[in-house]
């Protein structure tokens, strides 16, 4: 894994009415940046990445839900750059499917010589991932700070969002959390300091998981 220790470019906006974050990864040496859920406000996201001198490079997708997809239009409109989504997802994306790059668990990509690894975290929605680097984790909307992502849309199981939740809770305990969306007390937290607070993150069993849900 990336050491921690590494120096990145990292931004967390927060962005739209449903209180969005939409994050900048980027390498401080070449300057190429990744914009992870571009869901509101492009012009914001670009004007970010020109002031600190970044150029968006490629896009990241956690999962297509519209909240988290809804600028990617107007930004292959301005720039040629790929979306990173996960394969179940794919054809939820209504853009150029020559844009589109299918990934998997276990997929690193690379921005820069920054290298992102792809956890597949269903539960929320079929295809929802997590991007793991430098010590730090976009988790979309599968955890949140004080909380977890639905599971009765779509697509939603809460069987595999439990599994979801217990491989992310494999990850060492001073990995910050970053979420989908601001609906915490703070915008980002420890996986230790969560795993201790989070009903969520608590239960021994799926059962016990399911009942928090009313599903059992």
């Amino acid at each position: 894994m990336e050491s921690y220790e590494r120096k990145v470019y990292f931004k967390q906006l927060e962005l739209g009415p449903m209180q969005n974050f939409v994050y900048l990864i980027g390498d401080p040496e070449t300057k190429e940046a990744a914009i992870v859920d571009p869901g509101w406000e492009v012009q914001s996201i670009f004007k970010t990445l020109e002031a600190d001198g970044y150029t968006a490079t490629k896009v990241l997708v956690t999962h297509t839900h519209p909240d988290h997809v809804f600028g990617l239009s107007e930004i292959l409109d301005a720039v040629d750059i790929p979306v990173h989504v996960h394969k179940d997802e794919v054809f939820n994306l209504h853009v150029e499917q020559s844009a589109i790059k299918e990934v998997e668990d276990g997929r690193v990509i690379s921005v820069g010589s920054l290298p992102i690894q792809v956890m597949h975290t269903p539960g929320h929605s079929p295809g929802s991932q997590c991007f793991s680097f430098a010590g730090r984790l976009l988790t979309g909307d599968t955890l949140f700070v004080n909380g977890c992502g639905r599971c009765d849309l779509p697509g939603g199981d809460p069987v595999q969002l439990y599994e979801s939740l217990n491989k992310l809770q494999k990850l060492k305990s001073h990995t910050i959390l970053y979420p989908g969306h601001d609906y915490g007390n703070v915008p980002a937290i420890s996986l230790g300091e969560e795993s201790k607070k989070s009903p969520f993150l608590k239960q021994q069993t799926c059962e016990d998981f399911l009942k928090l849900f009313g599903l059992a």
